[in-house]
């Protein structure tokens, strides 16, 4: 694999990790490597310290035993692939306050500069029946991401899946929806 690839992928997940956007086995972190390949961390991965070994490549035409082994969010990444032809990495992420601010708002409206900015404003997406989310959501999610001009989207409960062409960007654009969503917390008890 590419090693400045892998490095990427690193520091980008040690970054999200340590802002409390990861759990200890919770998120995905991928990259594409071609139109049908791409890489995504195994399901054992603690996501503060990925390696090659805890990076998986998947082949989207050949569901063999690795699909088994790698993260269960593998599916939503491949169709998010198959169906965003710009999604070069793409991280499922449960970032405290924003996925606290979905589970009583339909929209994140912010109000800080970088906020306004840089995002505008974010559609809640709300799930409806979460007995069968997991089932839905490898095709509800690039369905959504098709119909909406944005590469944020905030899963009510649920968490945010983001992507990017820039993986950097990735992680920009989730910090500061976290940043909006926490001040919205914050001076809401002001």
């Amino acid at each position: 694999m590419n090693n400045h690839l892998i490095n990427d992928i690193q520091h980008i997940s040690l970054s999200l990790f340590n802002k409390n956007f990861f759990g200890v086995y919770h998120g995905s972190i991928s990259a594409r490597l071609s139109e049908k390949t791409f890489i995504i961390n195994s399901k054992e991965t603690i996501l503060d310290e990925v390696t090659e070994d805890s990076l998986i490549k998947l082949d989207c035409d050949k569901k063999d035993y690795r699909w088994n082994e790698a993260n269960s969010d593998a599916y939503i990444h491949e169709n998010i692939y198959e169906n965003i032809p710009n999604a070069k990495y793409i991280c499922f992420t449960m970032p405290p306050y924003a996925t606290a601010y979905s589970l009583k708002h339909g929209k994140v409206s912010p109000q800080d500069y970088h906020g306004k900015k840089v995002l505008g404003e974010i559609i809640v997406y709300d799930p409806q029946n979460i007995d069968d989310w997991l089932d839905r959501a490898p095709h509800e999610i690039p369905d959504f991401f098709q119909k909406h001009d944005t590469h944020l989207l905030l899963i009510k409960g649920f968490g945010l899946i983001s992507y990017d062409r820039d993986i950097t960007e990735m992680a920009k654009k989730v910090s500061i929806l976290e940043n909006s969503c926490r001040l919205l917390a914050l001076s809401a008890n002001l």
